[in-house]
């Protein structure tokens, strides 16, 4: 098959959501998402649920994928899938679908870090989208990580910041949780956050050096604030939810840029990009376009569907590993903690 007939079809099984997508030449023919409901019962992902759903769901759902895409198995160059990190559970269903499909179809397996795609899905061909040039700035912000990496090339990456504890996304959900707002509040916090006014409460920053982040105390300190209000007006979260939301989003965000400022400050790099789930909050987009008249930054922002968990980023790194010849063998393993 010749390099300008490139075929791939992706998995993607990290967390809650099962994903395929078909792309060919870096192009996205599909992108099929199928999201479990099931776990905003419980506040947060339950890892058997999510596992059992994704043995229900991958077959009709890589199934979808060749048929939106119009593609034929016959025609796929390689499978790609991710290997980690995520959920051990979740990750297994995806790893064996893929191996047993790349063994069946007799051709290659490529093995895909998640957090490396959600930085280079800036990399999937699309019309007037401009693609970051090396090295830049990525931060990855999502309800498992958050992290500031340095991108060197496709293939080499140095994460230079980490949070500590929390994610920026578990903060989020974990504040809705105390409003009331239900599972996951990301979303909910960003479109009412918009008819407050994010000075009323005053949050304090967690102070830690250098580009490492901390969630936790800002987590307690929130919970504290809520819980000694409400102690004194038992409407005090109904009577000013707009507000606190506003105020919540001000602070998270604030964290956000102070570390992004220092990792440009110091590497000297003003190309930023941005990628995971949070980095669909409309704050945080908004945030850093004001970034570009601050501080001179060259900013990218991702589509909002190669945001939250998706196949068509493990697609697109499947694609520049084929280029490369970097293939997985039969005996890889899911790694639930593997690292950039």
């Amino acid at each position: 098959m010749s390099l300008q007939n490139i075929y791939i079809l992706a998995i993607e099984s990290s967390c809650d959501d099962t994903a395929a997508a078909v792309m060919h030449n870096g192009k996205v023919l599909s992108n099929i998402v199928s999201s479990q409901k099931i776990h905003e019962e419980y506040g947060g992902v339950v890892p058997e649920l999510a596992s059992r759903a994704h043995q229900q769901n991958i077959v009709p759902v890589v199934d979808q994928a060749l048929k939106k895409a119009g593609v034929n198995k016959s025609q796929l160059s390689a499978i790609a899938f991710t290997r980690g990190p995520g959920l051990m559970g979740s990750l297994l269903v995806g790893t064996s679908f893929a191996k047993s499909l790349a063994y069946g179809l007799g051709i290659p397996l490529i093995d895909v870090n998640h957090m490396q795609a959600h930085i280079l899905a800036h990399f999937i061909e699309e019309d007037d989208f401009e693609k970051p040039p090396f090295p830049f700035l990525a931060m990855t912000i999502s309800g498992g990580h958050t992290q500031i990496v340095k991108v060197n090339s496709y293939s080499e990456m140095d994460v230079i910041g980490e949070t500590i504890d929390d994610a920026v996304g578990e903060a989020f959900d974990k504040s809705g949780k105390l409003l009331g707002l239900g599972y996951p509040a990301g979303p909910a916090i960003d479109k009412l956050a918009k008819l407050g006014n994010p000075k009323t409460f005053k949050f304090t920053k967690p102070k830690v050096s250098g580009l490492n982040f901390s969630f936790s105390g800002l987590k307690t300190a929130i919970l504290y604030f809520i819980q000694k209000q409400v102690k004194a007006n038992p409407n005090f979260v109904e009577e000013n939810l707009n507000d606190i939301c506003a105020s919540i989003q001000y602070t998270i965000i604030g964290i956000l840029i102070d570390k992004l400022k220092l990792a440009s400050k110091e590497t000297g790099l003003k190309h930023i990009a941005i990628g995971g789930g949070v980095s669909a909050n409309t704050g945080i987009r908004q945030a850093l376009r004001d970034g570009e008249h601050k501080f001179g930054w060259i900013t990218y922002i991702p589509k909002f569907e190669y945001t939250t968990d998706n196949a068509a980023m493990i697609a697109i790194v499947g694609h520049l590993k084929y280029l490369d010849g970097a293939y997985a063998e039969q005996n890889v393993m899911a790694s639930s903690r593997l690292k950039i």
